[in-house]
């Protein structure tokens, strides 16, 4: 079967990779010189299935308004005459009730760990390096009440199948002692030993090469600018450079989806969420953490990626503004600095921007969607690198014909 693939991101890619393997003639369109350059260029670098709690919970509506207007609030929601922004909102605010925030956690932990146990066996089946580091994730926290919370909800996820460990302060600054170097105590932390961390550009750039060998073609430097149709049918998809045609048309183009698939007449309520990261060359020395580090107070992660530590976190709601904010990622940089003050030469440091496809209850979307021939894999969050192997199994299963290993209705865009 021939199938286009539009978005070479993480996402893309590894749907190409399988959809390859499973012996389709599939071609990957993206508008960027090259795989890997959007969202999944510069992310917080973790596989974190151990973490795939929505961000609509029951908090978020009492902290986002707590940080309303605040430069400095890890979360910075920009009021906009955007009718989309409203719907979203609301939508978003319903998903915050404690009986869907479970519900969405389970989903969303039923596909992560699905997709990173996918990734062992992509490992097994390439050879490309990507800074990968299997050493867990090490959730850390400066007052007991948060950690008691966490806790609660870490011992519920055991239940679903994600292992973790609480460690007190001692037993934390054991297993990364970079951390004695922080101006803020920590008291505390979880650790998911099994979760991972690693460059995700590295690695979709590795498996984009893999995807090649395989015979998947990649068509860069192409902006899809509509999709055709015909009755319950996708028939061709314009690009600025052409018309493909296919058997099968497969959305993974993150924040961008919403917009393409509205000139196919179908409607999927994603938002783009701006993120911030920096990079910062290391030293070497043990003042560096290790072990990929999420700071629930800071709402970042860290992560080690060679002689490299990469630092992402921040959420900014200001439609697909894609513009630095240079204030916003200064301050991961105090942070960073008060937490490693001798991980290495702060005035070298990379800033980087970009946008997450959200959708209201922090859950992807993946299947079939109103035509016959017309996928959807997109709308992971801050999640893409971790359910991308997963979800892009699914989607070339779906195709191939062959029943998922994982029940889709709870993934489909039906569900809004």
């Amino acid at each position: 079967m021939k199938v286009l693939v539009l978005g070479a991101g993480v996402i893309g890619v590894s749907t190409a990779y399988y959809l390859a393997k499973d012996g389709h003639d599939v071609t990957v369109i993206d508008r960027q010189p090259q795989a890997g350059l959007e969202t999944s260029y510069a992310n917080g670098g973790q596989i974190s299935a151990s973490h795939a709690m929505p961000w609509a919970a029951p908090d978020s509506p009492k902290l986002m308004l707590k940080w309303l207007g605040r430069n400095d609030a890890p979360l910075l929601f920009h009021m906009r005459l955007d009718p989309a922004q409203w719907a979203w909102s609301l939508r978003f605010l319903v998903n915050c009730r404690p009986g869907r925030f479970r519900e969405n956690t389970a989903k969303n932990l039923r596909l992560a760990l699905y997709s990173r146990s996918l990734m062992t066996n992509i490992r097994a089946e390439t050879d490309f390096a990507y800074d990968r580091r299997g050493l867990g994730i090490l959730q850390i926290f400066r007052q007991q009440k948060n950690l008691d919370r966490a806790a609660l909800i870490a011992e519920e996820l055991g239940g679903m199948g994600s292992r973790s460990m609480v460690l007190d302060e001692e037993e934390t600054k054991l297993l990364e002692p970079a951390l004695e170097n922080s101006s803020d105590r920590i008291i505390g932390s979880i650790h998911t030993p099994e979760d991972e961390s690693g460059d995700a550009y590295m690695f979709t750039i590795g498996l984009a090469e893999a995807a090649a060998t395989l015979g998947v073609t990649f068509r860069y430097g192409e902006t899809v600018t509509s999709i055709g149709t015909s009755g319950q049918h996708i028939t061709d998809v314009t690009t600025d450079a052409g018309i493909y045609s296919a058997d099968a048309v497969v959305l993974c183009l993150g924040s961008y989806s919403t917009l393409l698939a509205k000139s196919a007449g179908v409607k999927i309520p994603i938002y783009p969420t701006k993120g911030y990261s920096i990079t910062l060359p290391v030293n070497g020395s043990n003042a560096v953490p290790s072990i990929s580090l999420t700071d629930e107070d800071n709402r970042l992660v860290f992560s080690r990626l060679g002689d490299r530590l990469r630092v992402a976190g921040m959420a900014e709601f200001n439609g697909y503004d894609t513009e630095m904010n240079e204030s916003r990622a200064r301050m991961i940089v105090d942070v960073t600095r008060a937490m490693f003050p001798q991980a290495g030469d702060y005035n070298q440091v990379e800033f980087w921007t970009g946008l997450r496809p959200l959708t209201p209850d922090g859950v992807p979307i993946l299947g079939r969607a109103r035509y016959d021939n017309f996928y959807l894999n997109t709308g992971h969050g801050t999640l893409g690198w971790t359910m991308a192997a997963g979800s892009a199994r699914i989607t070339a299963d779906l195709i191939s014909c062959t029943t998922p290993e994982i029940d889709l209705p709870a993934y489909s865009a039906t569900r809004f």
